[in-house]
C-alpha cells in the first residue's frame, strides 16, 4: 500500500485548517501558502472532504473551510479513506465479501488480512488531534 500525494496533502490540509480555524473559516489560499501546496490541488481535495461531510465550506468574502467536527473525532484512516478510496494492501481485500475465486484455498490470504487489520488499527488509532499534539508515532 502506498499513500499518494493526495492522501498526504489531505492530512496536512486538515491539520492546517484545524490549527487555524479558531479565527474563523480558513482559506485554501492561506493553507496553500503555509503548506507549499498548489491551491488548485487543495481545491480538489477539499471538494472530496466537503462532500464526505468532513469540512464545512462558506463561499464569498470571509469564506473558506472549517472542520465539521473536532480534530479528535477524525482519524487519519477516515481522512485517507475519503481521498484514497480503499486502503487494502491487496486488491482481493477491496470487496467484502471477498470475490476472489481462490480466496477459499489461498494460503497467503490470512497474511494479507492480518496486514490489512494492522494498517486499519494503526491509522484508525491516530486522530488529527494526536498528530497536532505530537502524539502520533512518538513511541
Amino acid at each position: 500500500m502506498k499513500i499518494s500525494t493526495k492522501g498526504r496533502y489531505a492530512i496536512r490540509m486538515m491539520i492546517d485548517i484545524a490549527e487555524n480555524q479558531k479565527d474563523g473559516y480558513v482559506t485554501l489560499k492561506d493553507v496553500a501558502l503555509r503548506q507549499d501546496i498548489s491551491k488548485k490541488y487543495l481545491e480538489q481535495i477539499a471538494l472530496h472532504l466537503s462532500q464526505a461531510g468532513m469540512l464545512r465550506a462558506v463561499r464569498g468574502y470571509q469564506g473558506g473551510y472549517m472542520l465539521a467536527k473536532d480534530p479528535s473525532e477524525y482519524t487519519v484512516h477516515s481522512v485517507l479513506q475519503v481521498v484514497e478510496g480503499s486502503m487494502a494492501p491487496v486488491s482481493c481485500l477491496e470487496q467484502q465479501p471477498n470475490s476472489c475465486e481462490r480466496c477459499h484455498k489461498c494460503k497467503t490470504l490470512p497474511m494479507w488480512m492480518e496486514l490489512d487489520k494492522l494498517i486499519f488499527d494503526y491509522l484508525n488509532g491516530i486522530t488529527l488531534e494526536d498528530v497536532i499534539e505530537g502524539r502520533a508515532g512518538a513511541e
